[in-house]
Formats: structure tokens, sequence, C-alpha cells
């Protein structure tokens, strides 16, 4: 943390976690309804379930793709427009969306804007500032705004069931995105600009670094160790594991004969358990070091799977809460443990734009995820080869933190 300690220093950066927690919290929220618009919309634009699905996959396609230029604008560019894009991409997304005659206008609004408005706002923006002004105890302070990704969950998908109850989909899409757009001139009152300088501590060690014949860790000095792949190939795998069940999860329960509202308030849980989890981790990462967190984590999440697809041999809610306890408690677990380590093991003005980087990987495994979780259910029939998929693909990270010798090395100790 920095050394400031007098009252106005402790009150900014409780603003600064409130910001980056709000601002990560419409990010994921309001994208995360997807979940609960499958239904309706496949039904609406009388598409098949493969082909809705792509929506997803472009929605974190365009999030991965993004992810380097929403880490240079919050380097180059700072918060302010960095925030500012995003609000707008995301809420002019989702507006169009709700106005879409066809799939194609789906896919741009939902899917393209969602995602490149979703990378601006999010963790990348985060990681980056956060960076600035903490150093120590990064596990739990990442934690926070990591955490409002959960809090979104449980906010706003049973909100958009009500809301597409109460009226249609197209609506309920109108009012996602207009209260985005609402958030816009609430920028003018926050001190993004003192928030994207850093603390005089940051600076000053940044100005060092830069001075040294090393030149500090940059995205192209980071991309030549095993360390940033080793990182890319965990996300990736993690990434399988969640997207291939989370946007199918609403449709999953409400076909093994779930009412739709339990089905929403099931997928909200698993975000309410992960603000919890996620704070758990990320305290826990600092005493017993980032490794055994993160594979207690992914134990949590194969087991959670197995009891999600079990739901369809024996459909109890016995099955579903289970899946909620054990899936939600570590739905973005990874995300602080991996930001954490980037922070340690890439120190310097470059956090931002390689984590951000590190988010292609994030996407494209969440698209190649959600959309190979419809292909599989499309062929077979049933969500257990898809949910199969996700399993494998959670052992595949938790062996990339065991196997690869500088992440092992980097998070075994506190």
């Amino acid at each position: 943390m920095t050394s400031s300690t007098d009252e106005a220093g402790r009150k900014f950066l409780i603003t600064l976690l409130v910001v980056t927690f709000v601002m990560n919290m419409l990010a994921r929220g309001v994208t995360e309804t997807f979940a609960v618009f499958l239904l309706p919309v496949q039904q609406g634009l009388g598409v098949s379930r493969t082909e809705i699905t792509l929506t997803y996959s472009v929605f974190m396609l365009s999030y991965g793709l993004s992810a380097p230029l929403a880490g240079q604008l919050i380097d180059r560019l700072g918060a302010r427009v960095a925030y500012g894009f995003g609000l707008t991409s995301l809420g002019c997304g989702y507006v169009l969306a709700g106005s879409a005659g066809g799939l194609g206008q789906y896919l741009l609004g939902a899917g393209f804007f969602g995602g490149l408005g979703s990378a601006s706002l999010g963790m990348i923006a985060a990681s980056a500032l956060l960076s600035r002004w903490f150093t120590g105890r990064m596990g739990a302070i990442i934690s926070v705004p990591y955490a409002a990704i959960g809090a979104g969950m449980l906010l706003f998908p049973p909100l958009t069931q009500l809301a597409i109850s109460a009226t249609d989909w197209r609506t309920a899409h109108h009012l996602l995105g207009g209260l985005v757009l609402l958030t816009l001139p609430l920028l003018v009152l926050v001190p993004l600009g003192k928030m994207t300088k850093g603390s005089p501590e940051w600076r000053a060690a940044r100005s060092q670094t830069t001075m040294s014949d090393t030149g500090g860790w940059t995205l192209s000095s980071a991309a030549r160790t095993p360390a940033f792949w080793g990182l890319f190939a965990a996300y990736m795998a993690t990434s399988i594991a969640a997207y291939g069940v989370l946007p199918h999860s609403v449709a999953y329960l409400i076909e093994e004969g779930f009412n739709p509202l339990v089905a929403a308030s099931a997928f909200g849980m698993t975000g309410m358990l992960s603000v919890i989890g996620i704070l758990a981790i990320g305290w826990l990462s600092d005493r017993i070091g980032r490794l055994w967190s993160a594979t207690y984590s992914y134990l949590f999440t194969i087991a959670g799977i197995v009891a999600l697809m079990l739901v369809s041999v024996w459909p109890t809610l016995l099955l579903a809460y289970a899946f909620v306890l054990l899936f939600g408690l570590m739905q973005g677990a990874r995300g602080p443990i991996i930001i954490a380590t980037v922070a340690r093991l890439f120190p310097g003005g470059g956090v931002g734009a390689i984590y951000g980087t590190l988010s292609l990987a994030m996407g494209s495994g969440a698209g190649l995820g959600s959309w190979g979780s419809a292909a599989l259910y499309e062929i077979t029939g049933s969500y257990l080869a898809s949910f199969g998929l996700a399993a494998a693909a959670a052992c595949a990270g938790l062996l990339t933190f065991w196997c690869v010798p500088s992440l092992r090395e980097a998070n075994t100790n506190p």
C-alpha cells in the first residue's frame, strides 16, 4: 500500500477501489445476462442454439482481441478515455442488440460492441490502476474489483429475467444499454486523472527503472519468457472451462425441468458466491501462496462441473445447489492470482499492456468454450460432452501452474 496515511489519502484509495469495482460490475454483469437472454432471443430471432451461442463467442473474441487496445488506452491515454470509450461501446451495443432485426445485428451489438466495451471497463484497467497505488498484498487488493464480476452476475441476470417476463427481450436490452450510458456523466465527478498518474513511489520507481540499463518490462520483453506463455495457456484453459459451462447453465437447467426464474437465480447465486470465493482466494494467496490457492480453486471448479453433469441423471435441487456452491465459489478466482503474478513477474509501467495481451487467451478460450459447448450439444443432443470438455480444460489449467517452473516458483511463496 502507499505510504500516505492521511485521511484524504485513505478516502482516495477507497474511491479508487469503488470505481474499479463499479466498472467491473457493469463490464461483466451486463454481458453475463446472455445466459438469461439465450432462449428468448433464440426463439425471437428464429435461429438455432449453435447460431445464437455465436453471440457469446463473438463477445469473448471481441473482448480478447480488443484487450491489448484497452491496455494501451489505459497506459497511454488514461482512465478517463478508457472508461468513457468502454461505457459508450457497451451501452450503444446493447441498445443496438435490442433493435436487431436478425442474427447479424445482434452479433454486432451484444457480441462485438459488448466485448469492446467490457474489455475497456474491466480488469485490464483495474490491474493497471491498482498496481500504481498498491505494492503489497496484491492478491487481496486485486480480488476486490475482481469480485465485482460476481456481484454483477448476482444482480443483473435475475433483474433481467424479471424485465423479460414483464416486457420482452428487446426492451430488456434497451434498459440495460440505457443504464450503462447513464453512467457516463459520473466520470466527470471522479479524479481519474490522479488515479492514472499513480503514487509518488510508483512514479519514482518507474522513472528509475526507465533510466536503468534494462529499461523495465515491456510487452515485447515479457513475451519472450516461458512465464508469459505459461500464464497465457493457463488463462485459455481456465476460460474454456468457465465459459463451456456458464453461458449454457440457465438453458440447461430449464431443459432439465427447472423453473426459468429458479435457473436464472441459480446463475446469479454463482455470482454472489464468487464474490466470497474471490476475496477468500485473494486473502489465502497472500498467506499460503498462489500455487496452492490456485490448486484448491481448480479442484472446486471440477467438482462443481461434475455436480452439474449429474443433474441430467438426477434432476434435483440438491445437485443444482452443489454446482452453485462449488463452481460459484471459484468462478473468477484464478483472475486475481494471474494478475498478481503478472504484477510480480513483470513490474513497471507495462502491466496494462501485458495483462491486456494475456486477455487474448481469455477471450479466445471463452469463445472456443462457449461455441464448442453449443456445437457438442447440437451433435450429441445433451450437454454431457460439453461439460466434460470444460472439466478437462480445468485440469489442464491446474497442470500448467505446476508444470511451468517459473510459474511454480513465482507462486509458491506468499
